[in-house]
């Protein structure tokens, strides 16, 4: 129901009070008050016309602001309802971005985390096998330095015995030589060399 519908049942409401209190007023009459009522009933149908059109301007200009100020604040309600509206849809479309960016998060967390997993077992069997070629490089040199140090002794121990070989000889040669077989050897000795020059 709108004001202007309300207004005219205010006002009509009131007409059919005015007319009715007219009638009222006409029946009763009384010898006496003849001549008195027309003036009275005029007096009373000018104030009666006085108040509707009183009630009526005000009834037009104080219901005016009411209705634009009603408009107004229903506009406003509107206006907030569908801006409420659209900061839940706004909240709940974010909600459901940061939902889906955790659910990622956690789904990338845990590919991270298995990917460092990875790294770690190919780091640790780079370790392994740079241990086991470490090893490999320490044992081969600690042979080929074992081998070293046998050719080493060897030839060592090869020139220890030719030094006693000589002196056993020299030894051998001193007691079993006389002085005839040195002569000989002697003569030898230059003979070879003199055939060299």
């Amino acid at each position: 129901m709108t004001m202007n519908s309300t207004m005219r049942k205010i006002v009509g409401a009131l007409a059919l009070l005015a007319l009715t209190a007219t009638v009222a007023y006409a029946s009763g009459g009384g010898e006496g008050h003849h001549a008195d009522s027309g003036a009275l009933l005029k007096d009373f149908l000018y104030r009666c016309f006085n108040f509707a059109v009183t009630f009526g301007i005000l009834a037009y200009f104080v219901t005016k602001p009411i209705r634009n100020g009603l408009a107004g604040r229903r506009e406003g309600v509107a206006k907030a309802l569908e801006a409420a509206q659209k900061a839940k849809d706004e909240a709940e479309a974010k909600f459901a971005e940061y939902d889906r960016k955790l659910a990622d998060a956690a789904k990338e967390i845990e590919e991270v985390y298995a990917e460092i997993r990875r790294e770690g077992e190919l780091e640790k069997e780079r370790i392994l096998a740079n241990a086991r070629d470490m090893a490999e490089k320490v044992r081969r040199e600690a042979e080929s330095s074992a081998e070293q140090e046998i050719a080493r002794a060897r030839v060592e121990l090869r020139r220890e015995a030719s030094k006693m070989a000589i002196v056993i000889a020299e030894g051998l040669l001193k007691e079993n030589t006389t002085a005839d077989d040195h002569a000989r050897l002697v003569g030898e000795y230059m003979n070879k060399v003199g055939e060299l020059h």
